[in-house]
């Protein structure tokens, strides 16, 4: 399957997002009064870190898919350039 560029773009935009939302949210969550209990981490905390990580996991892993497909885009793209160069050249 091929991405075109317009999806490879949302899929790194999506990855971009992640990158930029749940770091900071994790910090809220980390400063977060219900996340500890007498210095010890609460199931407020330990859901939201599952929570945040698996996000950054899949927004990472859908950025790398976004990456590739744009570059396939590329590649392709210039294949094509060169095969229509080549053949203005040998006629």
């Amino acid at each position: 399957m091929k991405l075109s560029r317009l999806t490879s773009t949302l899929l790194i935009a999506f990855g971009g997002w992640t990158w930029i939302i749940w770091p900071r949210f994790a910090l809220a969550v980390w400063q977060d009064d219900r996340a500890w209990q007498h210095g010890s981490p609460t199931a407020f905390l330990w859901v939201h870190v599952l929570l945040i990580a698996t996000s950054v996991l899949f927004g990472t892993a859908i950025a790398v898919l976004g990456v590739r497909g744009w570059l396939a885009f590329r590649a392709a793209a210039r294949a094509g350039a060169n095969e229509k160069a080549g053949k203005i050249h040998t006629h």
